[in-house]
């Protein structure tokens, strides 16, 4: 029979004890990659949970911008003036050009917006206003758009909602018109000679017709826009002819 030596049991004690160390390092490292995972994974569906929640409370802010600007454009019997920048929506938080402030400490340029809804450029020459493109095919009947209604969500609804929401409405000339003057609402037609034939003048098309468009901006970029054509129904009335969210 063989005898073991107290020194050969003390070997084989320590080198099981070494790989036992291995194995709770291994374990001990797949259970840390396993808790870093599962904490990346709450953390991001927190933030998609968060940014959805936000992205429909600007939708919903936006559609509260069109109500509120609607509501006002009923009780403007000519909206010539309106189109031409003169009036605005009594919801307002300055003039409608210039630096305003947004909820949570940013900034809006609303005359670069403007701008660029009018031309897609910071600055539009009046060449950019009438020039024809794929998104502005109307030449002369371009819509020149005007900001009309802008300020927070939580001024809107009286201090009531406690938003970080901030809503611009623009609104101009309906481009179906057909008097090359978008900054009028139903002129005679370009080629109309009302002294010619007086009834011309009502050959306009898009009279009583105006297109707006309301944009939501939240925090951490969030925005959502809504495209509308509102047509006035009587001297009291107006009413929306198309809805559509872009995206």
């Amino acid at each position: 029979m063989e005898v073991v030596s107290p020194r050969r049991r003390n070997g084989r004690a320590g080198d099981e004890s070494g790989v036992a160390l291995v194995i709770v390092l291994m374990t001990l490292s797949l259970l840390l990659a396993l808790g870093v995972s599962l904490t990346l994974t709450t953390a991001t569906e927190t933030r998609i949970a968060a940014h959805f929640r936000d992205a429909v409370e600007a939708l919903y802010a936006a559609d509260a911008g069109v109500e509120r600007a609607i509501r006002d454009l009923a009780l403007t019997s000519d909206w010539d003036g309106i189109l031409s920048g003169a009036i605005t929506s009594s919801f307002n938080d300055g003039p409608p050009s210039g630096l305003h402030s947004l909820p949570g400490g940013s900034t809006l340029d609303l005359t670069r917006a403007t701008s660029v809804m009018r031309c897609g450029r910071d600055v539009c020459s009046a060449d950019d206003l009438t020039a024809s493109s794929e998104d502005r095919p109307w030449g002369a009947n371009n819509p020149v758009w005007q900001a009309y209604a802008y300020g927070a969500l939580r001024s809107l609804a009286g201090g009531t909602i406690d938003s970080a929401m901030y809503v611009v409405v623009w609104v101009a000339d309906d481009p179906s018109e057909n008097d090359g003057e978008p900054l009028r609402d139903g002129a005679p037609p370009a080629d109309c000679d009302v002294e010619q034939d007086p009834s011309c003048a009502d050959d306009n098309v898009g009279r009583g017709v105006i297109a707006m468009r309301a944009q939501a901006l939240g925090p951490d970029g969030v925005q959502r826009t809504i495209d509308l054509t509102l047509a006035r129904v009587n001297d009291a009335d107006v009413r929306i002819v198309s809805w559509r969210e872009i995206r």
